[in-house]
């Protein structure tokens, strides 16, 4: 009886330990385990298979990196299971493939709450840049691009929003102009809640064009027309801007409607038709500098910020005393014959016997409106 005891308890143990080991693995499992040795192939790990699993380095750590470093000894990681048990009885498992199963997860999450995301450029290539996020390797189109590729290089960085995700097909898409356009969009909002005309704010010279220069006020473009550049005649915006310029401008209108903003630079410096109405009276002789030559006349500044006109019957006239054609720069002794500072108008004569012809003097302003 003893012995049969004895034999049933031995039994009992041995059934015991079969169903420990009644194990079904499979590929494509995922399945805990403790790190337990490291050997020329990569890390063993102990399932609870009957022999110890292996995670070979390349699936375990990228180049760069150590599996001693990575995995310590007694701790307990999640693998998948990539190839079943051998003649050997032992399994192969995969460390990154869970990670990366991880990071598309994480991805997704993004995707969803549209948040934006750091990429590291892996790769310049033509049509657009290859980038890599949590382990996950995605493509930023050209076209998604705020900059251009030439001014990328691999392991920079690049704020991105997620266009497409679909893990099955290994697709990532990524745009880094979309960053920008939306936060654009919520710059736009905050600050015509907040700017208004009167207002002296600071920008960012973005761009010239021929009519003027747009002045980036922090998510918004303003318009600084070539009018209130400067008092002074300018012939183009690059005279006195570039593109990067740091300036402070003056807000003189504000459409909400259509989200325009425009500026001044000149409404900063002091009005110097005012110092001129304190200078200058009809009668004066002034010497002055041609600024500008129209079919109409010629525009002579005769005190800094302040130009008049010299009607084209009086330049043709002071071309036949000179004996020379004139042009822009030339000096210049004229009369002012009307001074309106009001609308800042000033008409000039060569001859100071003219200032009796009251029909001289309203010609000289009806061609001042051309």
């Amino acid at each position: 009886m003893t012995i049969g005891v004895k034999m049933a308890s031995s039994d009992l143990s041995f059934e015991e330990l079969l169903e420990k080991y009644d194990y079904k693995f499979q590929k494509g499992d995922l399945v805990k385990g403790i790190v337990c040795g490291y050997d020329s192939q990569g890390v063993m790990v102990d399932i609870g298979a009957k022999t110890i699993a292996v995670v070979p380095t390349r699936e375990a750590v990228d180049k760069d990196e150590n599996v001693e470093d990575k995995f310590k000894k007694s701790e307990e990681y999640e693998f998948l299971i990539i190839k079943e048990e051998d003649e050997d009885g032992k399994f192969l498992l995969s460390k990154k493939k869970v990670d990366l199963a991880y990071a598309w997860k994480e991805l997704e999450k993004a995707k969803e709450a549209d948040e934006t995301i750091l990429g590291t450029i892996v790769g310049i290539v033509k049509g657009g840049v290859l980038v890599e996020v949590s382990g996950v390797r995605g493509f930023v189109p050209s076209s998604q691009l705020r900059v251009k590729e030439s001014e990328l290089e691999v392991g920079g960085k690049l704020e991105l929003k997620i266009l497409t995700l679909e893990p099955q097909q290994n697709n990532f898409i990524l745009s880094n102009k979309k960053v920008y356009d939306d936060s654009a969009v919520e710059a736009r909002k905050n600050v015509f809640s907040q700017i208004e005309p009167g207002q002296i704010v600071k920008g960012d010279v973005v761009r010239i064009t021929d009519f003027g220069a747009f002045v980036d006020l922090g998510g918004i473009d303003g318009l600084l027309p070539l009018s209130q550049l400067s008092w002074r005649w300018i012939d183009h915006p690059t005279d006195i801007l570039s593109v990067g310029d740091k300036i402070d401008v003056e807000v003189i209108a504000v459409d909400h409607d259509k989200q325009r903003v425009s500026l001044s630079l000149k409404n900063l410096e002091p009005d110097p038709w005012l110092e001129a109405e304190k200078q200058i009276k009809e009668g004066d002789k002034v010497e002055g500098t041609i600024t500008r030559i129209k079919h109409f006349g010629a525009f002579v500044e005769v005190f800094p910020g302040v130009e008049a006109l010299l009607p084209h019957a009086e330049v043709v006239e002071l071309q036949n005393q000179k004996d020379c054609i004139l042009q822009v720069g030339d000096k210049v002794d004229t009369y002012i014959l009307k001074f309106n500072p009001t609308d800042k108008r000033i008409a000039l004569t060569v001859n100071p016997d003219k200032f009796e012809s009251k029909e001289f003097a309203q010609g000289t302003e009806d061609e001042d409106k051309e």
